[in-house]
This record gives structure tokens, C-alpha cells and sequence, in this order.
């Protein structure tokens, strides 16, 4: 793929985070293929995720096509995310984004997806959609487990922004791949999370911040976030108030 502006983006970005005095923990890099294909699996605990997420693929010198809701290539934002060759999901027709990653992780991209595919409320792993297995396994290329950890402190849910984030640290960890069949996705998606997990532990316990009594980290942790079963909650009331205004708007027409 040609790429104009996704390099100088990146230089840009990094100068930025040096501005702002940004410390970046990471561990694993040396997991990302330097070629070929791949499925780069990451939790999801900010609205900002994916602008750090890609970095981890700097040390190899690979370039990530992450796979974003349409309404991120939408307005403004639309034509630069279309020239980083990101891969637009529409959650009412996944199949045509589905089949465009798995062509493009085939050819020889590195292919970042969130399996939760929401935001995660408790900053725990949530449940994982079985998609990035099943992209893995057709695509016949690894399965990378990686998570990021501090974006969460820049722009999340139900929080304040500082999405600046003055000297904030953020970690990214990467796991040895997985290299999946797609016999059995759901039992594959269950290592796949339990791989994940044992990374945000590692993110955690070695985050120059501690957890107790902050709102950023999850409750088994001694922080306040919701725990996974108040996020559920929190996330189900979320949903209906979204398709209530759907269906009103749809009622205004």
C-alpha cells in the first residue's frame, strides 16, 4: 500500500508526545512481525486508543490498519483515516469489513482490532467477539495479544478529558503471537483474553502510578472503577438510550 501521510502523521505525533513530556513503558515489541501479515488484538480503555496502539509496530517498522466504527470516516477526520488504509466497520454489516481485513492481513498488513469491541467501563478484559480468531485463522497469520494502559487517562467514558495528557506515562505491552486454527473460536478467543489479561496485570503492576483509590483502575485492584458487572449494567442503559434517540429520530421522519 502507498502511504503519503501516515509516516509524517506518526513523526508529528511523536513529536508532540515529547512536547508534552510523554513516558512510554513497553515490552514485547520484538513480538511484531518485521514482515508479513498479522492480527494485532488490543483491549480498548479509551477513546484514544488506537493513536498509541500503533507505535508498538514502530521497532519493526510496520504501519497498522486498525479497524474503526464508520463514524470515525466521517467529516474531517474521514479522508485522513481512509489514507492511513484503516478499515471501516459498520456494526450493521460487519461481513464487508470483516472480509477486508482478512484480505489485508492475506497480503501482508498488520491488522489492529479491539474485541471487545467497546470501550471497557471496569478497565478489566471484557468478554471478546470471536472475529479476531476468526480473522487470524483465515488469514493464516499469527494472532498478536497486546494491551495499552494510561489512554485511559487522556479521553475515556464517563470521565473528564486531558487528552494533552502532560507527563502522563502510557504502556504498551505486546504477547508472543497465537497461532490459531479457527476449529474451535470460542475456545481460541478464551486463550486469546486469557493472554491479554495477564498483560494488563503486567501493565498494572509496573505502571508508576498505583492503582488504590483511583478511578482509572479496575476495582480487584483497589481502584474505584465500576467492576465488571456494574460496567454491564452501565453498558446495557448506554445501549438502550442510544436505540431509544434511534428509534425517536427515526419516528421524527
Amino acid at each position: 500500500m502507498r502511504d503519503i501521510t501516515y509516516p509524517p502523521v506518526i513523526v508529528t505525533a511523536k513529536t508532540l508526545f515529547k512536547v508534552l513530556g510523554m513516558k512510554f513503558q513497553t515490552s514485547g515489541t520484538e513480538h511484531i512481525p518485521r514482515t508479513g501479515g498479522a492480527i494485532l488484538a488490543a483491549n480498548h480503555i479509551g477513546y484514544v486508543d488506537f493513536v498509541f496502539d500503533g507505535l508498538a509496530a514502530q521497532p519493526s517498522g510496520r504501519l497498522v490498519r486498525f479497524m474503526a466504527k464508520k463514524e470515525a470516516f466521517e467529516g474531517k477526520t474521514g479522508a485522513l483515516m481512509r489514507s492511513f488504509h484503516h478499515i471501516e466497520v459498520d456494526r450493521a454489516n460487519g461481513e464487508a469489513s470483516y472480509r477486508t481485513a482478512v484480505e489485508y492481513a492475506r497480503s501482508g498488513e498488520i491488522v489492529g482490532i479491539f474485541p471487545e469491541a467497546t470501550i471497557s467501563r471496569s478497565m478489566e478484559i471484557k468478554e471478546l467477539k470471536t472475529g479476531a480468531v476468526r480473522m487470524a485463522a483465515e488469514a493464516g497469520v499469527p494472532l498478536i495479544p497486546m494491551v495499552t494502559w494510561g489512554t485511559q487517562l487522556l479521553k475515556t467514558k464517563d470521565q473528564e478529558s486531558d487528552i494533552f495528557g502532560r507527563g502522563r506515562t502510557i504502556a504498551l505491552h505486546v504477547g508472543a503471537p497465537l497461532e490459531v486454527t479457527g476449529e474451535d473460536p470460542v475456545a481460541e478467543t478464551a486463550k486469546l483474553r486469557e493472554a491479554m489479561s495477564a498483560l494488563l496485570d503486567k501493565a498494572i503492576h509496573e505502571y508508576p502510578i498505583r492503582p488504590e483509590g483511583q478511578w482509572w483502575a479496575p476495582a480487584r485492584y483497589g481502584g474505584t472503577a465500576p467492576t465488571p458487572e456494574e460496567a454491564a449494567r452501565l453498558d446495557a442503559e448506554e445501549k438502550a438510550a442510544k436505540e431509544a434517540r434511534r428509534a425517536a429520530r427515526e419516528a421524527g421522519d
